[in-house]
Formats: structure tokens, C-alpha cells, sequence
């Protein structure tokens, strides 16, 4: 019997945790738009641009490349977050997390000679 109790023991802190990660933010946004001052008039309708009125469409056509070059940073960027405490903590970790770092690793460059070849990262 204890061992069914401490089971779905595990289980309703997960449904607590989802059932507040829902709530939290529904209550919260649900408050504000209650507490908040709702005037809406035509001049706060209008598009601000720094103090500046608009003098072109706004929707701009961006050539794709800087959004590959984003993609790019944040992917090695995000290696740089795990090789840190991996580096920090090798001593404890041993030979098997030299083995994961360095497939880690392997596979970014892949990905990276792949990107070089299909020219993805040429600017012009």
C-alpha cells in the first residue's frame, strides 16, 4: 500500500505543478487586465515610432541570411552554456562525459561544415 501511495504521491506533484503553471499565468493576466486603467482613444491607436510619425509600410522584407546567421549564433551560443559547467565539473565526471562532450561537439561541427558547404554562410 505504501509503495501505490508514494507513486501516485509522485504523480500529484506533477499535476500540482501543471495545474499552477496554468494558473499562475491566467490569474495574473486575468488581474491585470481588471486592475488596470482601459482608455483607448484614437491618438493611442496610431503608430509610434520614437516620436515620429510613419512614413513607410512598416512590414519590411529582411533577406533570410540574418535570420540563419541568428540561428547560428544561438546555436553555439547554447554550446558554449553546456561545455562550461562541463569543463568546471570534469574532474568529477571522468572518461564517459569526455566521450558525450566530445560527440556534443562532433555533431555541432557537422552541423557547421554542413552549413559552410551549402554556402548558408556567406554574407553576400
Amino acid at each position: 500500500m505504501t509503495d501505490l501511495f508514494t507513486y501516485q504521491n509522485g504523480y500529484l506533484v506533477v499535476v500540482v505543478f501543471l495545474f499552477l503553471g496554468i494558473m499562475l499565468p491566467v490569474v495574473a493576466l486575468t488581474a491585470g487586465r481588471l486592475l488596470r486603467p482601459n482608455h483607448p482613444t484614437a491618438q493611442k491607436a496610431t503608430t509610434y515610432e520614437s516620436g515620429i510619425d510613419p512614413f513607410q509600410d512598416a512590414r519590411v522584407q529582411f533577406n533570410a541570411r540574418y535570420y540563419i546567421f541568428a540561428l547560428m549564433f544561438v546555436i553555439f551560443d547554447v554550446e558554449t552554456v553546456f561545455l562550461y559547467p562541463w569543463a568546471v565539473a570534469y574532474e568529477q565526471l571522468g572518461v564517459f562525459a569526455l566521450i558525450e562532450m566530445l560527440i556534443f561537439v562532433v555533431m555541432l561541427l557537422i552541423g557547421l561544415i554542413y552549413a559552410w558547404k551549402k554556402k548558408v554562410l556567406q554574407w553576400i
